[in-house]
């Protein structure tokens, strides 16, 4: 019983340790933020040049979130994370059984995974009015002017008027600043966009400086002042949500005095409670990277690398989509959509190459297609983000301009066709006025590359041109012959794998005309491993250099060998080292292919000590100045000692790693050293053992998790070990590097299910 829970615990900690090796801890998040339409993915850009065609003050950063578009999903797709009205069609809605249509909150479902794909895609929302939900809510100086302030301000008693207030004893204090004056500070201040600011108080206190939270005069509250609501909770008493707005303008409602501080509490003038209120908004999403409504709902950006996907201030999943609009409509009834407004628009990896539909477009209304169709129209027709003319106008074709029809609508009443425009703009179009045109076929493809021979791990690109070149089909895809040599992806770029030659076929989708080249992929050699590092030879012994050229794929794995002094050692082609006369040299291992890729090996040979003057038994393996086979039963100094026989010419001592004496009951482990010194009052060192046990890495002489968990930090580059630690956690013998494969031998081993032999 007591061995089964020994073996158990090793288990348990061989779990724990190669858990740490196989799934490391995730990176945090590495966020790219680029500014202008060109540094957007190709997909966005056709989008976001036709609004800026339109509004061409309009500016547009691109959040690359470096995270993967199905891990996104699948985060977001959990149960009571995203909701949709009960109401809703079931394509809207979760339909798992036991999640169908059970009530989050009072008349609010889990959303489907569809909704989440349509809602979360931002090129579904490229157009006028729904790009607000990426517009940027923090300050930006280059966007955001007094000028700007003012417009918005317009028709109300704040535009361009000089800031004047009550104190709570009833005093007025006249400043010499403007309401846009000090929304602008406080854009600076708080880091909130001051647009915002500006939008939020017409919002909340509407265009009237009178208005009871601004006012000043409400009695008990003299000379406090909330621009924004902060706190103003309803109430059945009268005024009761201003009062409580008030009162958080007096005191924060009992808040700390740090939270005070921080937001400038009380707010007792117009200033502190414009630039202490803004403070607040800022310091809850905007301020933390979720600086947009598509960020506030969906938490896929955080800048201080915090855990994604809880900070979420909406479960409604379209309620981006909708309060896109309502801030449209405020900026085009304000006459300001010619304001200098920036949008920050995220960017995931691996997005699907054509955006979801909306859950609101039945599929069954529609057959998929790929013809090629025109506008038959006198001017131009309308391309819109659904097929109605209820959606919003994405961008407009001219009379005959070409398009791809990719699902043709079958609907009752209206139809209308989702298209994709040469510049790749999703949309769809009025059926009644697109015509089809006759299909001209591919029937010829010619395919070439500027060199057929690629490095491993190089990338090139495959030149392909399509006859005749009218052809209306010229979708192609690519097949290579062996993905393990080369890969080729859907745009016809080549990824070297490692050496041999594949053949890539591109093939026309409409009717399989097809063209090939044979590809050839050269691995480089990189380095050259060797199994030993110094080595003492005597005179007339013979060592075999164990060289492993790197990658194991490499094209040319010929080692050449060269003795810097050949009157003190030599050695052939084949590696093997012959000791020659007493003294030192390097033996020099060399690549074929790139002498500058290279290892030195250090000789030392001593005189040769006759047999009956040093000899070992067979359970002991020497080579060169390295002892291995010491099995358990001989791993104490007095019983490695009954292995090595020398004549009274020479005496034998035995050290550990560090150089300290070993006794006779002592270990001897990985490192220990075998000396045998001339039995003279001189005693000179006439040669010298380095002790080899294969999976002890710690060099205790045992073997144990701790050499497992010693390894692993090796193979993963924490720990570095020294060349015989490193040749004893090579279980396979082979002359490289310690692998995951030696780790599991180890484990083995531990466990009591294969013995490691040495």
């Amino acid at each position: 019983m007591l061995k089964e829970k020994i073996r158990y615990g090793l288990y348990v900690i061989l779990i724990i340790l190669l858990a740490i090796y196989l799934f490391p801890k995730k990176d945090v998040q590495a966020v790219n933020i680029i500014d202008g339409i060109e540094n957007f993915p190709e997909s966005y850009q056709p989008y976001l040049e036709e609004l800026k065609k339109n509004h061409p003050n309009w500016t547009f950063t691109a959040l690359y979130t470096n995270l993967d578009w199905d891990y996104v999903i699948q985060n977001e797709n959990i149960f009571g994370k995203n909701l949709v009205p009960k109401s809703y069609h079931d394509r809207w809605k979760n339909t798992k059984p036991g999640e169908y249509n059970v009530e989050v909150d009072a008349g609010w479902v889990d959303c489907s995974k569809q909704a989440l794909l349509y809602t979360m895609d931002p090129r579904n929302f490229l157009n006028e009015v729904r790009i607000f939900q990426f517009e940027e809510l923090s300050f930006n100086s280059s966007s955001n002017s007094v000028d700007g302030i003012e417009k918005i301000l317009y028709g109300t008693e704040f535009y361009n008027q000089i800031v004047s207030y009550l104190t709570s004893s009833g005093s007025t204090v006249t400043m010499n600043k403007k309401y846009s004056d000090l929304i602008y500070n406080a854009g600076i201040q708080s880091k909130v966009s001051s647009y915002h600011l500006a939008s939020r108080i017409k919002q909340e206190v509407g265009p009237f400086l009178s208005h009871s939270s601004i006012s000043g005069k409400v009695a008990g509250y003299e000379g406090l002042y909330n621009f924004y609501n902060i706190g103003a909770t309803s109430s059945s008493e009268p005024m009761g949500a201003i009062i409580n707005g008030l009162k958080y303008a007096r005191d924060g409602k009992g808040a700390s005095e740090a939270t005070k501080t921080k937001y400038l509490i009380p707010w007792n003038t117009k200033e502190r409670a414009i630039t202490g209120g803004g403070i607040f908004i800022g310091s809850s999403y905007i301020n933390i990277g979720q600086n947009t409504i598509y960020l506030q709902k969906f938490h896929v950006h955080d800048i201080n690398n915090g855990e994604l996907f809880w900070h979420q201030y909406m479960t409604n999943v379209l309620a981006p989509y909708s309060e896109s609009n309502i801030i449209y409509k405020g900026y085009a009834n304000s006459n300001l959509l010619d304001l200098n407004i920036n949008f920050v628009i995220p960017v995931y990896n691996n997005m699907p190459e054509i955006q979801e539909e909306s859950p609101a477009i039945n599929p069954s209304d529609y057959v998929e297609d790929n013809t090629k169709v025109y506008a038959n129209v006198e001017t131009t027709l309308n391309v819109r983000s659904g097929p109605s003319t209820s959606y919003e106008k994405i961008t407009s074709v001219s009379k005959n301009e070409t398009m791809t029809r990719i699902a043709k609508g079958k609907q009752s009443g209206e139809l209308w066709d989702r298209v994709i425009l040469k510049n790749g703009i999703v949309g769809y179009v009025f059926q009644n006025y697109v015509e089809e045109l006759p299909e001209i076929e591919v029937e010829e493809i010619k395919v070439s590359v500027d060199n057929p021979v690629i490095q491993k791990n190089e990338i090139s690109k495959l030149n392909i041109e399509i006859y005749p070149k009218e052809a209306e089909d010229q979708r192609v895809e690519y097949i290579s012959s062996n993905e393990k040599i080369v890969k080729v992806d859907s745009n016809g770029n080549l990824y070297g794998v490692s050496s041999g030659k594949a053949m890539i076929t591109v093939r026309a989708i409409s009717n399989g005309v097809q063209a090939s080249i044979d590809i050839e992929v050269y691995s480089k050699v990189t380095g050259i491993e060797v199994n030993v590092e110094m080595i003492t030879l005597q005179e007339g012994e013979q060592y075999q250099i164990l060289a492993n050229i790197e990658p194991d794929d490499a094209n040319n794995k010929v080692v050449q060998y060269v003795s810097e002094n050949m009157n003190v050692a030599t050695v052939n082609d084949a590696g093997i080292i012959t000791g020659i006369q007493t003294g030192n040299t390097n033996i020099q291992v060399f690549s074929e292919e790139d002498e500058d890729i290279n290892q030195s090996i250090q000789v030392q040979v001593i005189e040769k000590i006759a047999e009956e003057d040093l000899s070992f038994s067979e359970n002991i393996q020497v080579n060169g100045n390295e002892m291995t086979g010491i099995e358990e039963e001989n791993r104490t100094v007095e019983k490695l000692l009954e292995n090595i026989f020398v004549s009274e010419k020479y005496q034998v001592q035995i050290v550990d790693k560090v150089g300290n004496l070993l006794q006779n009951q002592d270990l001897v482990g990985t490192g220990s050293k075998v000396q045998i010194y001339t039995n003279t009052d001189s005693k000179t060192l006439v040669a010298e053992y380095g002790i080899i046990i294969y999976g002890d890495v710690d060099g205790n002489g045992k073997i144990n998790s701790v050499d497992l968990l010693k390894l692993q930090r090796h193979i993963l580059e924490i720990e570095e070990l020294d060349f015989l630690s490193q040749k004893a956690g090579n279980i396979n013998k082979n002359g490289k590097k310690p692998t995951s494969v030696d780790l599991l031998l180890i484990q083995r081993h531990i466990l009591g299910l294969k013995q490691i032999v040495q």
